[in-house]
């Protein structure tokens, strides 16, 4: 039977798209902060810190904090360090603070009733992305997630989004891309897939119309759209 779509696969940002992270993942910061003796950071500077993955994430919170070249924050021995004690306090944090966006469940299970193939591309950490996706049920309405450690690259880089268009048989014009930043928007255009934007999400402080998606969305209720959405 046909799709009775126009996508016949979509794919997903996580944080700022299908989740709010950004209270827990202050928390975990912040519990790392406080463990290493540091000052804590502010929910304002997390959520613009959101996006390229936790370990850079980590990075730029240190190299604020130390009022240090982020390139030689990474390079650092006590940054290897702090990053085990960051991953133990995240890991815990998890699912304790995120919430879905309004429409998502919803969403997802008509897109999935309907034919259409979900994927999630993200560039967190394969062990906090499951961990989030399982603490809020999601897991089973997705065929494929590609984290951050998936493939060498992570977005912008467009391997995810290529791996899951080959995995589904799916072509670059039935397939879209959702987001929250600039980051997807770049992945989408290097993917050369139809992209859409939500305002919501984090965008390293930035309007999501700066980056010029294809279309900016309320919400996903606009992905149950047919007769406009190609």
């Amino acid at each position: 039977m046909s799709n009775p779509h126009p996508w016949d696969l979509v794919l997903f940002d996580l944080d700022g798209t299908l989740i709010e992270t950004s209270p827990e993942i202050l928390d975990a910061v912040n519990d790392t902060m406080d463990s290493c003796g540091f000052a804590p950071v502010s929910q304002d500077q997390v959520n613009v810190w959101i996006g390229r993955g936790t370990r850079e994430l980590l990075a730029q919170a240190l190299a604020f904090t130390w009022q240090e070249d982020i390139a030689n924050v990474r390079g650092s021995e006590r940054f290897h360090a702090i990053e085990k004690v960051f991953s133990g306090h995240y890991a815990k944090r998890c699912g304790t603070r995120s919430h879905l966006y309004p429409h998502v469940r919803e969403v997802l299970e008509e897109l999935r009733a309907n034919g259409v193939r979900l994927a999630v591309v993200t560039n967190k950490e394969d062990r906090y992305t499951q961990a989030i996706l399982d603490s809020h049920a999601l897991t089973s309405l997705f065929d494929r997630v590609v984290s951050g450690d998936t493939f060498p690259a992570r977005k912008p880089d467009p391997a995810g989004v290529f791996a899951c268009m080959e995995a589904f048989g799916a072509t670059a014009a039935r397939t879209l891309f959702v987001g929250d930043s600039a980051i997807d928007v770049a992945t989408a255009r290097n993917a050369g897939v139809a992209v859409w934007a939500l305002p919501y999400g984090y965008n390293m402080g930035e309007p999501i119309e700066s980056c010029s998606p294809d279309r900016v969305i309320a919400d996903f209720s606009a992905l149950r759209s047919r007769a406009d959405a190609a």
